[in-house]
């Protein structure tokens, strides 16, 4: 049977996100995240949303899990040793294929946790079961905030930034930066998380804002994730 090159590229993928998961969850490092979780849902939803505010409660969770989604990629990516992930690359027999799977393996559970994040206000946070635009909106949202966090997470990894306290503050420093920018007015000098929230309390937030929020978290989280990748060429 002959395999196209894409199929034999991606099988080595595969078993090594696994692997990064199960040492991910047998090293407890996916508690912090998950508490960090569980304590947003908590302030937001200890009253119920009233309807009509949906869409704007959904905004208001994305924004604050970006931190803990980046929280849960960096400490994935950080749950190897620098030996083990040697030899990951080495299993791998390509050392972007150990990134990528890294990448990956981020995504997945902090997709979980934005699953989450969806779900949990339905049974809890809600005083109505909110509209197919609410729930889309909150999906896209949820999909923004997860990207967003694991592209901060990775650049605040070990790999490339070895020192834990050091690690640890450019994550909050960069998460109140780009707070801090995107007041500004010009949604595209950062990620725009405020405009994320603006545009929640607006009409037409499907069709007509998130197009040009998406574009812009698009941008800057691809830039992000690129100079990880660039990085961990000469910082495995």
């Amino acid at each position: 049977m002959t395999q196209t090159p894409g199929g034999t590229a991606a099988r080595p993928i595969v078993p090594l996100v696994r692997f990064e998961l199960s040492g991910y969850v047998r090293a407890h490092r996916v508690v912090q995240p998950f508490v960090g979780l569980l304590g947003i849902m908590i302030v937001l939803y200890s009253t119920r949303v009233n309807p009509g505010q949906e869409l704007s409660s959904y905004a208001d969770s994305a924004v604050l899990l970006v931190p803990v989604f980046a929280w849960a990629a960096r400490g994935l990516l950080d749950t190897q040793p620098d030996v083990q992930r040697l030899i990951s690359i080495t299993t791998a027999g390509n050392p972007r294929r150990e990134v990528v799977s890294g990448l990956l393996a981020a995504a997945v559970v902090n997709a979980a946790f934005a699953l989450l994040a969806l779900l949990v206000p339905l049974g809890i946070g809600f005083a109505a079961f909110p509209g197919p635009a609410a729930l889309a909106g909150g999906l896209a949202l949820q999909v923004l905030a997860v990207l967003t966090g694991t592209a901060l997470g990775a650049l605040t990894s070990r790999p490339i930034i070895p020192d834990p306290a050091t690690s640890a503050l450019t994550l909050l420093g960069g998460y109140a930066a780009v707070l801090l920018v995107s007041l500004a007015p010009v949604p595209w000098l950062t990620v725009p998380l405020i405009g994320w929230m603006r545009a929640a309390n607006g009409p037409r937030f499907l069709t007509g804002s998130l197009p040009g929020l998406a574009a812009a978290t698009v941008f800057w989280s691809a830039l992000a994730l690129h100079a990880y990748v660039r990085l961990r060429r000469t910082r495995p």
